[in-house]
C-alpha cells in the first residue's frame, strides 16, 4: 500500500496518477459522491480526464469485493480520495439526525471500521494499491464543529494509513517528496 497526500490542488491525484502509469492496467477506485450540480460537473470532468483504459469503480465501502487477494498483480489500484471517503461515511452515521445531535464518536467508529477493512484488503492484495488523501492538519483550527471533528477524525485515518503503508509521498506545488 502506498499513501498519496498533500493538499487541496497541490498535485497529488497527479503524482498517484504518475506512480500507477507503470502498471499497463488500473482500477480506479473514485469515492465521490454527487450532492449537487457541481459536484456532478467535477466528477465528469474527472471521469472524461483518466485513460480510457483504465477500469472505473464508484464506491466508497465493502473493500473485500474490490482490494484482496483476487486481484490481478498486474492491475494497479488507485483509490482516490480517503477524504471523501471519510465524509461519506460520517455522513451516513449522522443519518438524519439534526447536525447539532450528530455524535462524532459513533461517526469515528464507523470510519475505523471501514478503514480498518481496507487496511487488510491492501495487506491480502497482490496487486499495487495508492491511496490519495488530503492533508488536513497543515492549517488554523477550523472554527465550527464539524470542521474541526471532520480534520481531527481525517488526520488520524491518515496516521494510520501511513503507518502501514510501505512509502508515503507528500505532494506540494506539484512535487512528490518520498517521506517514507
Amino acid at each position: 500500500m502506498y499513501l498519496i497526500t498533500g493538499g487541496a490542488r497541490s498535485g497529488k491525484s497527479s503524482h498517484a496518477e504518475r506512480l500507477v502509469s507503470a502498471s499497463e492496467r488500473v482500477l480506479y477506485i473514485a469515492t465521490s459522491k454527487i450532492l449537487d450540480p457541481e459536484m456532478a460537473e467535477r466528477i465528469a470532468h474527472h471521469r472524461a480526464s483518466r485513460p480510457a483504459h483504465w477500469r472505473t469503480v464508484e464506491q466508497y465501502r465493502g473493500w473485500s469485493s474490490l482490494i484482496g487477494p483476487h486481484n490481478d498483480p498486474q492491475e494497479a489500484v488507485l483509490l482516490e480520495c480517503i477524504t471523501t471517503l471519510v465524509t461519506n461515511i460520517m455522513y451516513d452515521a449522522a443519518g438524519n439526525t439534526p447536525e447539532e445531535e450528530w455524535d462524532f464518536a459513533i461517526m469515528e467508529h464507523e470510519v475505523n471500521q471501514q478503514i480498518d477493512e481496507l487496511i487488510a484488503a491492501c495487506a491480502a492484495c497482490p496487486a499495487p494499491v495508492f491511496l490519495v488523501t488530503n492533508e488536513v492538519g497543515m492549517g488554523i483550527v477550523p472554527e465550527n464543529r464539524l470542521a474541526r471533528h471532520f480534520r481531527d477524525i481525517a488526520g488520524r485515518v491518515n496516521q494510520r494509513l501511513a503507518a502501514q503503508a510501505e512509502a508515503v509521498w507528500l505532494v506540494v506545488s506539484g512535487i512528490g517528496v518520498k517521506i517514507k
